[in-house]
């Protein structure tokens, strides 16, 4: 990919995100928690550039907003369901799902992570390996390990790094993602 075109597709995720009134709100709320190496990433990302990609008005075509942090200070779980319910009394919406990277290697059975962006990569699909923050001055900042021209294009394929074929299929399927947004190309392998 060309670095020109890439710094496109960013710009084009910073306008589409700006404009999204929920999403900034709600990255406004967890920049607030101080939490290391957070992001708000796949589906709630994906969902509003491939609504935005097809001319839907901004929807709530998500099951949860996933909020991502890397902290292997505190890896517990009763950490992140403290987060959870603070977000969901703060807003009113039951979809908040916080997770720890520096834990999750052990719950998918992989070897420890390095960073959130890291976990990322390991994600089903490269379209939804992509998150979002608000940096100290409120610049949005992007991670997307393998870059946006998936998410752009719309294109589902799966990650490299995730091997579980039969999953990827199975949780495509199962999402019925085609029937949701008609333009998305589908990559079974």
């Amino acid at each position: 990919m060309q670095p020109g075109i890439e710094t496109s597709f960013e710009a084009r995720l910073r306008q589409i995100i700006t404009r999204h009134h929920g999403i900034m709100s709600d990255l406004r709320l967890v920049k607030a928690l101080r939490l290391p190496d957070w992001y708000i990433a796949a589906g709630y990302i994906r969902s509003c550039v491939w609504d935005e990609l097809h001319g839907f008005e901004p929807g709530d075509r998500h099951d949860d907003i996933d909020v991502i942090y890397y902290d292997p200070s505190d890896c517990s779980e009763a950490r992140e369901k403290e987060l959870e319910l603070l977000l969901k009394q703060q807003t009113g919406n039951s979809k908040w799902s916080v997770k720890n990277q520096a834990r999750m290697h052990i719950r998918n059975g992989d070897a420890p992570y390095e960073s959130s962006a890291d976990a990322m990569s390991l994600w089903p699909e490269t379209a939804t390996a992509v998150g979002v923050r608000l940096d100290d001055a409120d610049e949005l900042q992007i991670a997307a390990p393998y870059g946006l021209a998936d998410l752009f294009h719309v294109v589902l394929r799966r990650s490299p790094r995730f091997k579980d074929h039969a999953y990827y299929l199975g949780r495509m399927y199962k999402k019925q993602w085609q029937r949701q947004w008609p333009k998305l190309h589908v990559l079974e392998d």
